[in-house]
């Protein structure tokens, strides 16, 4: 099927919404993502020279990525065919490029293949896609709100440009607002409305850099408030704050912003910094992350970040974690609050991290003949005749519980793994390293 019924644009439906009716056909009209569509840009002179190689779009929803798409049918030459790939197969996609090919013998002219939700794409569905991309049967123009990265194989993407658009600044989605205000023919403007500058203000900021989210509020403000006695309808703050009664948050749980946000939360509370790692905490609990996802997170930075620095930092998030399983929510992000405060309020250290990561590498480079003998098992008969258990030296037979001895195989002798640092605790453990070997020696 065809991205676009150019006749439809023409007799656009008065019932469509207004984030639809709205949507610019030429990039003169469009707005935002300046950095990738500006006068000078390449996407911007590939598309009015007609030019385009196969592209993936990649941004949030409202972004612009489909409004893109629309202004590229509108500009191309080519032939233009839409896949979703959500209700697509492999079977779609042959039938496409059993089209592409006559076309391109009929009339010489390639086929730009349009695929919105890319990402949905199985591996096998990608697959068959690839060797028509490449001999360019068709041009791949993809649209995603996953990161192409994780969801796209690489050999399409290596065949592909790259843009990824940004959320649109609260100027932006304001600009597009007024545009919706005063437009007769596509807008609003048959209905005289009005809206405050703290509405514009309200709805820009409440839409979280999404332009539909902004569009659909300010219309159903317009279609639902009475005119006044100069027969005009105004939009202020108190209408816009009844048309979006909660942030729109672009969050994932199963997506891309997933992992960017709790990347952040992690980051935050690594670089000792309270205050972004709650904002992080409060945004996850805002969108319906797992609380008990949140709290093996903080387990796990606990160990890995603050380590031995806090040995404590375990403890509390250990317990945290157990406290919200048990408690619950609402009153669990309480508890998680406390454990991601201390956790990124605590001295911190990965020496234990780096220990057992060292160690790893050696277990799985380095051929162990044996272990010493003398630490071997020698609590069964027959153990000193097999040499083991024999010359162990009792560490609390010793002065200060401890008494020179190699423990590491021989492959081994003199590594060191544990490092520990100047910070918190660990300092404390340094100078008992010190103090027991100085005793030693003596």
């Amino acid at each position: 099927m065809d991205l676009f019924d150019f006749q439809a644009e023409i007799n656009i439906k008065k019932d469509s919404p207004l984030a639809a009716r709205l949507r610019p056909s030429d990039l003169d009209e469009f707005v935002g993502q300046e950095e990738i569509v500006g006068k000078d840009k390449l996407l911007y002179r590939a598309i009015t020279a007609d030019k385009l190689t196969s592209v993936i779009f990649y941004g949030p929803p409202g972004t612009g990525k489909t409004t893109l798409v629309k202004i590229i049918a509108n500009k191309t030459r080519s032939h233009f065919k839409q896949l979703n790939a959500t209700t697509s197969g492999i079977k779609d996609i042959k039938s496409v490029v059993d089209e592409a090919k006559k076309n391109l013998g009929f009339d010489g002219k390639k086929t730009i293949l349009f695929i919105d939700e890319i990402h949905r794409f199985n591996k096998t569905q990608q697959d068959t896609l690839l060797p028509y991309v490449e001999d360019g049967v068709v041009v791949l123009i993809g649209a995603t709100t996953e990161n192409p990265y994780f969801e796209v194989n690489r050999a399409l993407l290596s065949r592909s440009i790259i843009f990824s658009l940004k959320r649109l600044t609260n100027n932006n989605i304001k600009l597009i607002l007024k545009r919706a205000v005063s437009n007769k023919e596509k807008g609003l403007g048959m209905y005289k409305a009005e809206i405050t500058e703290e509405a514009l203000d309200f709805l820009a900021d409440m839409a979280d850099g999404d332009a539909r989210i902004a569009l659909n509020a300010l219309e159903l403000g317009v279609l639902t408030t009475g005119a006044n006695k100069e027969g005009k309808i105004v939009i202020d703050l108190e209408t816009a704050q009844q048309c979006i009664q909660k942030r729109a948050l672009n969050y994932d749980k199963s997506g891309d912003n997933h992992y960017d946000t709790i990347s952040a939360f992690i980051k935050s509370m690594r670089g000792s910094d309270p205050q972004a790692a709650v904002y992080y905490l409060a945004r996850m609990l805002a969108a319906g992350e797992d609380p008990k996802f949140i709290a093996r997170r903080v387990v796990i930075c606990a160990a890995e970040d603050v380590g031995m620095a806090d040995p404590q930092a375990l403890t509390v998030a250990v317990a945290a974690a157990q406290a919200v399983d048990f408690i619950g929510m609402p009153e669990g992000r309480i508890i998680l609050s406390e454990a991601v405060c201390y956790v990124a309020s605590a001295p911190k250290s990965n020496a234990s991290y780096l220990a057992v990561e060292r160690a790893a590498e050696d277990v799985a480079n380095i051929k162990i003949a044996t272990i010493p003998p003398y630490l071997k098992d020698a609590h069964y008969s027959g153990h000193t005749e097999l040499g083991n258990g024999i010359g162990y030296k009792y560490a609390h037979d010793y002065e200060n519980h401890y008494v020179e001895q190699q423990y590491l195989p021989d492959e081994l002798k003199n590594r060191f793994y544990y490092e520990p640092t100047d910070n918190g605790y660990e300092k404390t453990v340094r100078e008992y390293f010190k103090k027991i070997k100085k005793a030693e020696q003596k």
